[in-house]
């Protein structure tokens, strides 16, 4: 009986080995680029038509597997081999970002193209982060001007939620940093993104992602400062306000106290990085003072803030002395000294047995 059961058909030798062939042939990164490119090519600088384009050919090529010769391809033309140079044995396109006009307007529209397509095709998300990650990596193989439009794009895209900040990671590439690339990119890319949003929308997409230390915000500050020349103490009373009015605070006095030393915790880099002298110390002291005192919850919080400045070397005991000697404001000055008063004596008592250690050692 079962010598006469049929048999059941199957899939061997050469046909199975033809057909495997085939399928590797049909999904072949070359031709995905040389159907791409032709698409892009056909549209040019209509750049509703690229969106249209993009839209209808993910129904028909192969998206998933080769998001990143479609990201490549529309970034600087066609794939890009490692270090950033264009690979020579397959055709490239003009109609790319890096042949685009270097210019904001241009750059917001070439954004909308990349918003539109990953809004379409949802799973491109993860690969288009992965992509920008390894472009920045890339920055020195790239010109001046590619940077440039790579930078204000990516601004573009951090404000509008289109990118992590997590990519920024790929900018303290250690290469990067020393040659100067990372700073003048971070320029740029922060020039574009504050263009969009406001320092403190700028501040919490960092923070959200655990760069503390706001790095990149400290170099953009840095430049903007040095092109305007604005005096530093100008600019740590504009970070102050901006870190300050950040946060929506609580009523209750004694809550407030404890959100605001978590809060400023987090700023002390930032606030560190804009009082190198000691004048700038001063002005963060009087605008601490006259927020706590314009605030009547943080009136009871000032001592707190200023010994958590202290201890995070923001605040020197010199600024923080000459601050309660003679150049304290007149807003609520006899709460605030009284606050001071033991703070001010432990630092005056650690400064004399400092001088006696010295004269002893001499």
């Amino acid at each position: 009986m079962s010598n006469q059961r049929q048999q059941k058909p199957t899939l061997t030798g050469q046909r199975f080995k033809t057909r495997k062939r085939d399928e590797k042939e049909r999904f072949d990164p070359f031709q995905f680029q040389e159907s791409i490119v032709q698409g892009l090519n056909q549209t040019g600088t209509d750049l509703n038509a690229v969106t249209k384009f993009l839209d209808a050919s993910g129904a028909k090529l192969d998206y998933r597997r080769y998001a990143e010769t479609l990201f490549d391809i529309l970034v600087a033309g066609g794939t890009l081999a490692p270090g950033g140079t264009l690979s020579d044995d397959v055709t490239c396109t003009d109609f790319c970002l890096f042949k685009a006009q270097e210019d904001m307007e241009t750059m917001q529209a070439y954004a909308q193209v990349f918003n539109k397509l990953i809004r379409r095709y949802k799973y491109l998300e993860k690969g288009f982060e992965e992509e920008i990650k390894k472009l920045l990596l890339f920055l020195k193989g790239f010109t001046e001007s590619e940077r440039n439009k790579l930078a204000m794009l990516t601004g573009i895209l951090l404000a509008n939620g289109s990118l992590s900040a997590s990519i920024l990671s790929s900018l303290f590439n250690e290469n990067l940093v020393k040659e100067g690339v990372s700073a003048c990119f971070a320029v740029k890319l922060f020039k574009s993104w504050l263009s969009e949003k406001d320092i403190n929308s700028v501040a919490a997409s960092l923070r959200k992602v655990g760069m503390e230390n706001r790095l990149m915000i400290i170099t953009y500050i840095r430049e903007e400062i040095k092109k305007n020349n604005i005096s530093e103490q100008t600019m740590i009373g504009l970070i102050w306000s901006s870190v300050m009015s950040s946060v929506e605070w609580n009523k209750k006095e004694e809550l407030v106290t404890e959100q605001a030393i978590k809060h400023l915790k987090q700023y002390s880099p930032l606030l560190k990085a804009f009082t190198s002298q000691g004048l700038s110390e001063l002005t963060l002291l009087l605008k601490i003072q006259e927020y706590c005192y314009d605030n009547i919850h943080f009136m009871k919080a000032f001592q707190k803030i200023v010994v958590l400045l202290y201890k995070a070397d923001v605040l020197s005991e010199e600024a923080i002395l000459k601050w309660y000697n003679e150049a304290h404001l007149a807003k609520g000055k006899s709460v605030f000294l009284e606050q001071m008063q033991k703070f001010v004596e432990w630092l005056k008592n650690a400064e004399e047995e400092s001088e006696s250690e010295e004269e002893e050692a001499d």
